[in-house]
């Protein structure tokens, strides 16, 4: 039984507790006590409630008891309506009781500095100890909207109507931002399940809700606001779990802007932003980033429609030209693709629509729709139903007084039924004009309303992309692909190769990239003239040269690299320019050589390289070589360990890939061997636990057929000198 799974179990009297005790609690209307005890007779929850106040013997017709130690029967979740100086005292008395799950409000802890983390840890331990869970501190609180626990202080979540279809979860590391959310998917009759904030996150935090809302029967969608993930791995394997299990996970992250660029000898280092990082993390574990909470909300509507897109091939009906082509702007710039359609489609919609109709995409079917002909508004459906080319319909508009017993709504219903086309209605959001009168039959039935103002063109964008991620997946794990690498050989020989806490010259490098069966540049280290000469005719002219140090990493930059070289006077005259170069550059460099190399034939320059990012670790980059990653930075990102599928998005993302299939003559670039690459870069990555700090291949020179890297970079850190005094 993984640890995991006894967490998630953990969590349930904190979702589905028997009993609620409110430390607190107060007969005052205006104090947190008695706001909190209100909220969940209103919430009418379905068990017991123990108001604890030593002043009172009964508030809002319940029993109040002097201390929690004093209610007579278990408690399962306490939530704490009193101060900061009063929650030690109250936690250790929770312990006495075995209480199984705490909700602390109250704030002044880890977010004040110093003395308050050490207040928190204090607080955690005894959690810790006594194997309570606990939400908080400095939060507000909780909701289960499916039995009517309302553990927060929020009157935000309290004053709109549930909806019946409650089938989204919601965690946030921001409270108030929370509160808004929670409040801005209600008035749009979408009623969170579970609406969680996890405040400092002292025991319990995001990825635990996010753990306990994958293994949750009556969860579909999870949601939430993310600032920064304290256990990226362990989100990214639930991610995975998610993804298996077709639940999307649909996250808000804040933070897009710049964190400022650090000093890194590598390009990869100095290129990963830590919002790149995150970008990448997002789309390779499938996890769907939101701009803002109006695409949580949309997004989520239109999922539980309970039907999956199967491409970007849309369609548009309007009873507007100009709100058609606006629509139409926004589906091209969120990646959707407005089609031409079919001669054969348009004559058949022809049939049905008057002549003054345009049955171009969008299809326009004028104001005569809107105003005297709404049953027009059908008219297109059949035909386009019929075409193989279309995914999605959708209508920008809607006949507003069509309720749920009118025929031509339940015509409009089962036409839609008949399909696996992704069909919904967004209508413009004027007051009284953007929610129709059968809008509730219609997505009973699986047809999404969602207004104007939700982003819905961007959410349908990210639901496609998420179907096809879902699709992919799924595939992956039926083939279950494993690539086999004598691992435990390899580890062996990269541990005798790693030097600690430098940055290895090129050779060094090429070494290990060589062991891992990444070709590179024939080569040879010449520690005098005469001798470079002879690894020259060995090696083949023309030849290049290069200073061999680790204290000179980018030779350009010393000068100390020359190409081209024909013949045994230019070896020698070049072999003594290098070291001078190399010596003015760094007059303390520690040269080991100068590296004689096969002087490669041109082809496509790649980089692909490795940085350490402080919140998930490894992170692989690549992209164009040369001026596309100085100067443009066209590059992508993904978190390691690399699958295949990784891989392929990270070639396909970049702007320049037009320039992999070939162009003014150039051969196409091997692809599969660019992919081979990162695969074996990842492992490199896993199988280096943790020593490398920064890797660059840097270029790598891709063929038709093949490919080279021409250079290359490793620095390690001080772990790889712990490792070797532990092995010995």
């Amino acid at each position: 039984m993984s640890n995991e799974s006894v967490s998630e179990r953990s969590l349930e009297p904190l979702f589905y507790p028997r009993s609620v005790a409110v430390l607190g609690a107060s007969q005052n209307p205006n104090k947190l006590g008695y706001i909190q005890i209100k909220a969940l007779i209103d919430g009418q929850f379905g068990g017991e409630i123990f108001p604890i106040n030593p002043k009172s013997t009964e508030i809002e017709g319940l029993a109040c008891y002097s201390s929690i130690t004093d209610v007579p029967k278990p408690v399962d979740l306490a939530i704490f309506c009193v101060s900061a100086n009063q929650i030690q005292q109250s936690l250790e008395e929770c312990a006495q009781k075995k209480v199984k799950a705490a909700i602390i409000f109250a704030s002044g802890f880890s977010e004040t500095g110093e003395e308050g983390a050490r207040q928190q840890e204090a607080l955690a331990e005894i959690a810790r100890k006594n194997g309570i869970r606990l939400i908080g501190p400095n939060c507000v609180g909780m909701v289960n909207t499916l039995n009517g626990l309302v553990g927060t202080f929020s009157p935000g979540v309290m004053v709109h109507p549930l909806n019946d279809n409650r089938a989204v979860g919601y965690v946030s590391q921001s409270g108030a931002f929370g509160v808004l959310t929670y409040m801005a998917a209600a008035q749009h009759g979408l009623t969170f399940n579970y609406f969680v904030t996890v405040g400092n996150e002292m025991e319990t935090e995001f990825a635990d809700i996010v753990q306990y809302m994958v293994h949750d029967p009556n969860t579909k969608v999870i949601s939430g606001y993310l600032e920064g993930a304290k256990d990226p791995a362990k989100l990214r394997r639930l991610a995975k779990e998610a993804l298996d299990c077709n639940k999307p996970m649909i996250v808000m992250k804040t933070g897009r802007s710049s964190a400022g660029s650090r000093a890194a000898a590598s390009h990869t280092g100095s290129l990963a932003g830590a919002d790149q990082v995150y970008d990448a993390f997002f789309k390779q574990t499938g996890m769907i980033r939101a701009n803002d909470y109006e695409e949580i909300i949309s997004f989520s509507k239109l999922f539980l429609s309970g039907k999956l897109p199967s491409g970007r091939n849309t369609v548009i009906i309007t009873s507007s030209g100009g709100r058609g082509i606006n629509e139409a702007d926004r589906c091209e710039a969120h990646g959707l693709k407005i089609i031409p359609l079919r001669e054969e489609t348009k004559a058949k919609i022809k049939k049905n629509v008057p002549s003054f109709a345009s049955t171009s995409n969008p299809i326009d079917l004028t104001a005569a729709a809107a105003v005297t002909n709404p049953e027009l508004f059908i008219a297109p459906l059949r035909a386009l139903i019929e075409d193989p080319e279309i995914d999605n319909i959708i209508l920008t508009e809607f006949p507003m007084h069509w309720d749920a017993d009118h025929p031509l709504l339940q015509e409009f219903i089962e036409i839609c039924k008949s399909s696996d086309k992704f069909i919904f209605v967004t209508t413009f959001p004027l007051q009284g004009m953007s929610i129709p009168k059968g809008a509730a039959e219609m997505e009973k039935n699986g047809i999404p309303v969602v207004t104007g103002d939700l982003q819905p063109m961007s959410a349908l964008a990210k639901l496609v992309d998420y179907s096809e991620k879902y699709r992919r997946n799924k595939n992956a794990n039926a083939l279950a692909e494993q690539r086999k690498v004598q691992a435990n050989e390899l580890k062996g020989t990269l541990e005798s190769l790693l030097k600690p806490g430098v940055t290895l010259s090129e050779f060094e490098a090429s070494e290990i990239l060589e062991r891992y069966q990444i070709s590179t540049a024939q080569k040879a280290l010449a520690a005098t003239a005469e001798e470079a000469v002879r690894c020259a005719e060995r090696i083949g002219y023309p030849v290049v040269l290069k200073v061999d140090s680790k204290d000179i990493p980018h030779k350009t930059d010393a000068d100390a690299i020359r190409l081209y070289l024909q013949n045994e006077h230019e070896v020698i005259d070049a072999y003594a320019d290098i070291l001078r170069s190399a010596k003015k550059y760094n007059p303390d460099a520690v040269i080991n050589g100068v590296s004689v190399q096969e002087m490669l034939p041109k082809g496509i320059e790649v980089i692909i390289g490795v940085t350490k990012d402080p919140v998930f670790g490894p992170v692989i980059m690549f992209g164009l070589g040369g001026i596309f990653v100085e100067t443009l930075k066209d590059v992508s990102f993904r978190v390691a360990p690399l699958t295949r599928q990784d891989a392929v998005e990270m070639i396909e993302e970049i702007k320049g890939k037009a320039i992999l299939t070939g162009v003014r003559g150039q051969a196409p670039a091997d692809r599969e061997a660019i992919i081979d690459v990162l695969l074996k870069v990842s492992e490199l990555i896993s199988d280096s636990e943790g020593m490398i700090d920064e890797l660059d291949i840097n270029p790598l020179i891709v063929y038709e057929n093949g490919l080279k890297a021409a250079d290359a970079l490793i620095v390690t850190n001080s772990r790889a000198a712990e490792k070797t005094e532990i092995g010995g």
